[in-house]
């Protein structure tokens, strides 16, 4: 049996971006849903997919249109405290060949306000890659169910179809949660934090650094409880975009509410962090002291280091970190890096080109390749991080690193490595 298809990050940097081989480019085969990956390959799965990630505006409900295969998924979050936010309105055949569903929705979304115990703030309307094919105007619909309900209704589109194409669902249901934001008079203390569904860890350092720029207010949409607390959202004076994907929507707030954005990278390398803080540092005006979190970071790796040498980590893509740049992060440390599972994209080729100068021989996986059902393991390896590399390697030590809490910055490096020893001190005690 032919092992699962793998690339060394030389090999893949030899050949470019553009030259993708067939097994790393998703739009070349068929989607392998990995038990490995059901939290993370599907734009509707648990987590933070577009069914949950929709109902983040606070008090809002969804209503799911598709087909039952499509739908049945959702039974996962109830588990999570959704069931009363979910609705259905189930299409059968003659549905998806004639299109008819679609007069049908404003009178779902107005029957499904009679089931609601309190009026909904908002109704997120979340379609399927039948809308995809058909092109369905859904800016359309959401304003023919706004009139038919007094309720605002916004778009989560849950199109796997589109997961590598330059606004992939993630980045669109971005936008649809802050679209209800109106504008209001900006506040010069005060600024959002963009990026997450759910809130930064509270131990993060941006809090601190922040405040001590003068920053007195911190938006999060993680954070909010209220509807009147997702609206005070648009008296920001600026947003700090921290992860690409929300990019679309802080456009869209600075087009309709006049907010600007800075945008910052989640990364794992001390010295970029650093650099990164002191550039916004600029931004603001201020410079950031920033001595004490960075000592306590380095000293996190520093034990690593100590304790257990060389180690040789497989990094997946189920976890709060890009996976090449986590490989690079580890890789400068010191460590050994021989495989990773994860997506390349664009953002992240930079990631595997400079990952190619220093351990050329890191073999490169597809979690969505259907070769991966032929995954094993053909190298030494002393621990893994992300769940899905705990699948694959469950004889090893491990984290999943995925917590719903968010890690940035030193913080981020911080917790990796505490976690990261943790577990490997469970194993040699």
């Amino acid at each position: 049996m032919n092992n699962a298809y793998s690339i060394t990050a030389a090999e893949l940097t030899a050949r470019g971006f553009e030259n993708l081989p067939p097994e790393l480019n998703s739009a070349k085969h068929m989607i392998y849903s990995s038990p490995a990956t059901l939290d993370y390959n599907s734009p509707g799965a648990k987590g933070f997919g577009v069914k949950r990630a929709g109902l983040a505006i606070p008090g809002s409900v969804m209503l799911l249109v598709a087909p039952g295969c499509c739908g049945r998924n959702t039974a996962l979050l109830n588990e999570l405290g959704y069931s009363e936010r979910f609705f259905y309105l189930m299409l059968d055949d003659t549905d998806i060949v004639t299109g008819r569903y679609l007069k049908k929705i404003p009178q779902a979304c107005e029957e499904l306000l009679g089931e609601c115990q309190t009026q909904p703030s908002a109704i997120a309307i979340c379609i399927t890659c039948v809308d995809a094919l058909l092109g369905t105007d859904m800016e359309r619909v959401c304003r023919a169910c706004t009139e038919k309900t007094g309720i605002p209704a916004v778009p989560a589109y849950m199109y796997a179809l589109t997961r590598e194409k330059r606004l992939p669902p993630m980045a669109l249901v971005r936008k649809s949660v802050y679209s209800l934001l109106e504008k209001q008079k900006r506040v010069s203390t005060a600024c959002n934090l963009l990026g997450f569904f759910s809130a930064l860890e509270d131990g993060c350092e941006i809090y601190p650094l922040l405040k001590s720029a003068g920053i007195k207010t911190i938006g999060e949409l993680g954070r909010c409880q209220t509807f009147a607390e997702y609206q005070a959202l648009s008296k920001a004076n600026f947003n700090l975009v921290l992860n690409a994907e929300s990019r679309f929507a802080a456009q869209d707030m600075q087009e309709r509410l006049g907010i600007p954005f800075i945008e910052l990278t989640r990364l794992y390398r001390l010295d970029k962090i650093r650099n990164q803080y002191r550039l916004l540092g600029q931004a603001l005006g201020v410079q950031f002291d920033d001595t004490d979190c960075y000592q306590t970071a380095l000293e996190a790796v520093e034990r690593v280091q100590d304790r257990f040498g060389g180690l040789r980590i497989a990094v997946g893509e189920c976890l709060n970190a890009d996976s090449f740049e986590l490989a690079l992060a580890l890789t400068e440390y010191g460590f050994s890096v021989p495989e990773i599972y994860g997506t390349v994209g664009e953002r992240n080729f930079v990631f595997i080109k400079k990952l190619a100068e220093i351990s050329p021989e890191t073999r490169i996986y597809s979690n969505l390749s259907p070769t991966m059902l032929n995954y094993r393991r053909t190298c030494e390896l002393d621990a893994v991080i992300g769940n899905d590399a705990m699948y694959y390697h469950r004889d090893l030590p491990g984290i999943g690193f995925q917590e719903e809490a968010q890690p940035f910055g030193y913080r981020g490096v911080t917790l990796l490595f505490e976690q990261l020893e943790a577990a490997l001190q469970g194993v040699t005690s």
